[in-house]
């Protein structure tokens, strides 16, 4: 669709002193869906989970669609 984008991001997660899973950083803008994809493969081995998300965005309306997880490992919390 003319005018629209598609933003993804890339955040991970480790655990609390409870055992909950909470972000390790805040999220992440990747220029790609595989390079975050390769990226969270990489902090998956270091982190208790991982999350790759998309969105939709058109900014003539200023509207943001519903994250879409594309990829995702491990125990993750809330993220979007």
């Amino acid at each position: 669709m003319p005018g629209t984008f598609i933003s993804t991001y890339l955040l991970a997660f480790d655990l609390d002193d409870r055992g909950q899973p909470v972000p390790a950083f805040d999220p992440r803008p990747a220029a790609t869906e595989d390079a975050a994809i390769e990226e969270a493969k990489d902090f998956a081995t270091r982190h208790a989970g991982v999350a790759v998300w998309k969105r939709r965005g058109d900014p003539v309306v200023g509207e943001e669609g519903e994250p879409e997880i594309v990829f995702r490992a491990g125990r993750i919390g809330d993220f979007a």
